[in-house]
């Protein structure tokens, strides 16, 4: 080193520190990249991505790679500032090179180098892939050996490095991804891929049309008056029983009883149970995505509800289902959300004791416990352990309620003069992807 000039070794110590800088930004680099967007990258024929997602193979063996050339540029590096330092400042100047060159590499070969590839993980790493991949082919005798050598101490461990496990997404984390994506996915979009997600969480009697509101026939009815109820039907379905919704003897289809009425010269009673189609059960509390998957496979549209008693509870449609992925349909004939929540000009609400609390919650931003009772009205009778025969007012999970309307053993109309946040005073008569509380059959 003594023929070297004192020039050449700052010129030289100068190159390692970059060279030490390229090894840091680039191990941060690829470890920051977006596996998934990578992948899709790959997939759609990138060539960075491609030459990246082949060393990401074996992270072990890169981050080898990287460290190798990292450690010996910087042990070089100290030995000829260790040099430069004796040169002009003596035997004090191996202290003074040492706190030097650790604030150099510290400030232009660690933070610098690390936060801008941490900015840029795809620009650094696919571009450094190129230079990676080359060295990586020299090098592969020396990284095969350190790695080697330290996989046999991490097998002490009991830790298998080898062995690549997969990391999926949970829906919880999937949910993060696409709230997080911003202008990338359209609002609307967001919307309908978050309440795919939450489809396992809500099973069908959150959704159901409970049963004193379903529609039917009762078969032992006057003849006169089964006629007026079809010619009248708001649905395009409607239940057949005897005397009580629990003694269900079909389900009809309106359509279907119309072409019987116009072809056959004796349309009857008789007639119109072998007009019928069978009743389709589903069990309570089946998840939304399950019994999605069940009308598909059975070929169903309508289903009604039982309890572990066979007790019917309610019935569902595809629609509900697919009206919760996309919001409600414009051909419904059941009340909006907006004819159950009122927004007053004093920024209270005006909610009808029988509106969903799951609707609720997703239009107003609230938190009301879904886990109970499915209705305003249910969720305050359970709070108050009675039926109120009067007006009164009360506090709930820092809600203001006062009751405005109670008959017929329920409340009817409730206030809510809980403050909201500016966030949560949205028009409701413009939201358009809220589930509504379905009430046809």
């Amino acid at each position: 080193m003594d023929e070297i000039s004192t020039g050449l070794l700052f010129f030289i110590l100068g190159c390692l520190i970059v060279i030490s800088g390229y090894f840091s930004g680039t191990e941060t680099g690829m470890m920051a990249l977006n596996r998934y967007k990578l992948r899709h990258l790959a997939n759609q024929g990138h060539r960075g991505a491609k030459r990246v997602e082949s060393l990401l193979v074996r992270p072990d063996k890169l981050i080898g790679l990287i460290l190798i050339g990292n450690n010996l540029v910087n042990i070089l590096a100290s030995a000829i500032a260790t040099i430069l330092g004796m040169r002009l400042y003596g035997d004090l100047g191996v202290a003074i090179a040492t706190g030097i060159l650790t604030l150099v590499v510290l400030v232009f070969a660690e933070v610098t180098p690390k936060t801008i590839a941490a900015r840029y993980p795809e620009k650094i790493a696919f571009t450094s892939s190129v230079l990676l991949s080359f060295l990586m082919r020299l090098l592969t005798p020396l990284v095969l050996l350190v790695n080697l050598i330290t996989n046999g101490f991490l097998r002490l461990f009991g830790i298998q490095v080898n062995r690549q496990d997969e990391d999926p997404l949970s829906s919880e984390e999937l949910r993060t991804v696409v709230n997080e994506a911003g202008g990338l996915i359209p609002q609307r979009h967001q919307e309908m891929l978050i309440s795919i997600l939450d489809l396992e969480h809500v099973t069908v009697d959150n959704l159901m049309v409970p049963r004193n509101e379903i529609v039917g026939i009762d078969i032992n009815d006057d003849w006169k008056s089964i006629v007026r109820q079809l010619t009248h039907a708001a649905h395009g379905r409607l239940v057949l029983y005897r005397d009580q919704i629990d003694d269900v003897v079909g389900m009809l289809r309106v359509r279907e009883a119309y072409r019987f009425m116009m072809e056959k010269n004796e349309f009857n009673k008789e007639t119109l149970l072998r007009a019928a189609d069978e009743i389709y059960f589903i069990p309570e509390a089946t998840p939304l995505n399950t019994q999605m998957l069940k009308f598909q496979r059975n070929k169903e549209r309508i289903g009604l509800i039982v309890d572990e008693y066979g007790d019917i509870l309610g019935l569902i449609t595809l629609e509900d289902i697919l009206e919760e992925i996309v919001g409600e349909f414009t051909t419904s004939t059941a009340p909006s959300l907006s004819d159950e929540i009122a927004a007053l000009p004093n920024g209270d609400y005006l909610i009808e004791g029988s509106a969903n609390i799951r609707d609720i919650n997703k239009s107003l931003g609230w938190k009301l416990p879904t886990d109970g009772p499915r209705t305003l009205n249910g969720l305050i009778l359970e709070h108050l352990e009675e039926i109120p025969d009067h007006p009164l007012c009360l506090r709930y999970r820092g809600h203001r309620m006062e009751l405005v309307t109670i008959s017929d053993n329920m409340i009817k109309q409730v206030k809510i003069l809980s403050p909201a946040e500016p966030a949560q005073k949205k028009a409701i008569s413009k939201n358009t992807g809220n589930k509504k509380r379905p009430r046809k059959s």
